[in-house]
């Protein structure tokens, strides 16, 4: 009996549905320097963007509403590769409970402190083992609309594009300059661009009363356990907003919006 062949189009589908699979891991995602966007909103913005799209995966749910349709027209029209896949196929890479439809593979941008200008000014910020991906999310996005410079994720945060992530960011992983780095690498470039490094700390003083100076760099601790004794070491000011005594917290991404707007004043 003879084998039939597959044709090459078959081939790639497979290979496109099994990668989207696979990008869940952040291991395949640093392997292959590839993320997934999910949702209309997400995959528009990215083609709104100059990130490159390697493909796309469609379901027949997408199709039923004509900004669905017209997202599919968009796709096409850019010349990216689009596959067409049954809904249980496409649940099995989709993140979501109630997935839209699409999932679009692109590139990870490669950025680093060597893409900041010489002469920047502002608020660069550093997250310090922020494990929710919720709260990454909304915080890069919270750091685009109110002018950082720049995101940088340390050692212990959740990965910038996991696809929770990437969804809560809203398109903001496309334009800001979000990436991660090492203590090795933020001490370098402290010292080199001479920056002060300020932590936010219940303990700290009154970020409202503080004058930052020309180039700060503000890290945001966990979620539970706050800064990192690696952060504790090396701060030059520690800050707080002072709160109602009966809340016992903020949410980080809250609090770090707070902080980068009186910072950045």
């Amino acid at each position: 009996m003879v084998a039939r062949a597959i044709p090459p189009k078959a081939i790639f589908n497979l290979k496109l549905l099994t990668l989207a699979r696979d990008l869940k891991r952040r291991k395949a995602r640093e392997k292959h320097e590839l993320f997934v966007a999910e949702g209309v909103r997400a995959v528009e913005e990215l083609l709104r963007s100059p990130l490159s799209i390697k493909g796309a995966l469609i379901a027949p749910q997408l199709m039923e509403a004509p900004r669905g349709a017209a997202l599919a027209d968009s796709l096409r029209s850019r010349g990216v590769h689009v596959e067409d896949v049954a809904a249980n196929e496409f649940g099995s890479a989709a993140e979501t409970e109630s997935p839209q439809g699409v999932i679009a593979v692109a590139e990870v941008p490669h950025r680093s402190f060597d893409d900041l200008s010489d002469g920047w000014k502002g608020v660069l910020l550093l997250l310090d083992a922020v494990q929710d991906p919720g709260n990454v999310g909304a915080i890069v996005r919270t750091s685009a609309a109110l002018g950082a410079v720049a995101t940088i994720t340390l050692p212990g945060t959740v990965d910038l594009w996991n696809a929770k992530v990437v969804r809560s960011g809203m398109g903001a992983h496309f334009h800001h300059p979000a990436f991660s780095s090492t203590w090795a690498e933020v001490d370098t470039f402290l010292e080199r661009s001479g920056t002060k490094l300020f932590a936010a700390d219940a303990a700290g003083e009154a970020a409202s009363l503080v004058r930052p100076p020309e180039r700060v760099a503000l890290v945001v601790g966990n979620e539970g356990a706050g800064l990192s004794s690696e952060t504790r070491a090396r701060a030059d000011r520690t800050i707080a907003l002072p709160i109602n005594p009966a809340v016992e917290s903020l949410n980080v991404a809250v609090a770090t919006g707070i902080l980068l707007y009186l910072l950045g004043r």
